[in-house]
């Protein structure tokens, strides 16, 4: 074999094993149905799937604290006058969810409960079946998913004594009701489930790098900048905050994800979007220690490997 042949070989090797990487390239388009914890969980997503040589289309239904039912309500209104404000409250007040779902053919599109509905089933009725009925008539090819969704941080005031009987009073609670009610309606319905509540619970929960309130912390003498220790906190935390007079006072956000929250709950969705292992994905936000990301690639690996065994559509 002369050289020039041999050449010739390697070149057309190397050329069509490029093609074939080019090939695996996959372009996944998602609309949420949701408010500011799917805006949470798309945060990192795109990141994510660059570094893996995909790219992500996203279309945001999202409106902040919105629940299933007011979700439909706008879309009533729209139902009874196209040209009503009420009903084109998306996209700052231009969009309607039947504009949205004509815009182009969704992969998949995601809904959800308002976090703090999310653990009552009976919130889910009638406005999720309605919202799930006007999706299919839209969008009969687009493969829906229910967004579950989290528990609050361990210390939010929503965890207290007085709450029991009421409402989940403990973290683990919260995400046992939670997970069960957005189950029961996936069960019920045939849908997918992007487990994020799975993969936050699993993460807070591990014995070495669960987040751990700060004891010593001393919040009646605390003076601004100072912050009791966070660390591997997935949610947003204590912060300083002005009041009405002024004054700087410690607020706490047990509620959304933070900076670590966001990257696992977007590592949840990589994989089931994209079907792919998120385990050595390289994509790591600045603010995140390189070996706790690899620890809440793993979490999201697990609840998403879990769920496939418990044999739940994705």
């Amino acid at each position: 074999m002369n050289r020039f042949y041999f050449c010739f070989l390697i070149f057309f090797f190397v050329l069509s094993s490029g093609c074939a990487e080019e090939k695996k390239t996959k372009t996944v388009s998602v609309l949420t149905i949701g408010n500011s914890f799917a805006e949470n969980a798309l945060t990192y997503l795109p990141g994510l799937a660059i570094d893996a040589g995909h790219r992500v289309v996203e279309g945001r239904a999202n409106l902040g604290g919105c629940s299933l039912e007011r979700h439909w309500n706008h879309v009533a209104a729209f139902k009874k006058d196209p040209e009503s404000k009420a009903g084109s409250p998306y996209g700052g007040g231009k969009l309607s969810l039947d504009g949205m779902l004509k815009n182009r053919k969704w992969d998949f599109i995601t809904m959800q409960q308002r976090s703090i509905q999310s653990h009552d089933p009976a919130t889910y009725r009638p406005f999720g079946e309605d919202l799930y009925h006007f999706i299919k008539e839209r969008a009969p090819d687009s493969k829906v998913m229910v967004h579950q969704t989290w528990a609050y941080r361990v210390d939010d005031p929503r965890f207290v004594p007085a709450n029991e009987g009421k409402e989940p009073h403990t973290h683990r609670e919260m995400y046992e009701q939670v997970r069960a009610a957005y189950h029961g309606f996936a069960k019920e319905f045939d849908l997918g489930i992007l487990p994020c509540g799975d993969a936050m619970f699993l993460a807070d929960t591990d014995p070495e790098m669960g987040y751990k309130p700060d004891q010593k912390f001393d919040f009646k003498t605390a003076a601004t900048p100072a912050l009791p220790d966070e660390t591997y906190s997935l949610h947003t935390g204590w912060f300083w905050k002005k009041n009405d007079a002024g004054e700087k006072t410690l607020k706490l956000d047990g509620h959304h994800a933070g900076i670590a929250g966001k990257y696992l709950l977007g590592c949840v969705w990589f994989e089931v979007l994209f079907g792919e292992s998120v385990v050595n994905n390289s994509f790591v936000p600045k603010g995140i220690d390189p070996d706790h990301a690899r620890f809440l690639r793993e979490k999201a690996h697990e609840a998403v490997s879990n769920l496939s065994a418990e044999k739940i559509v994705r």
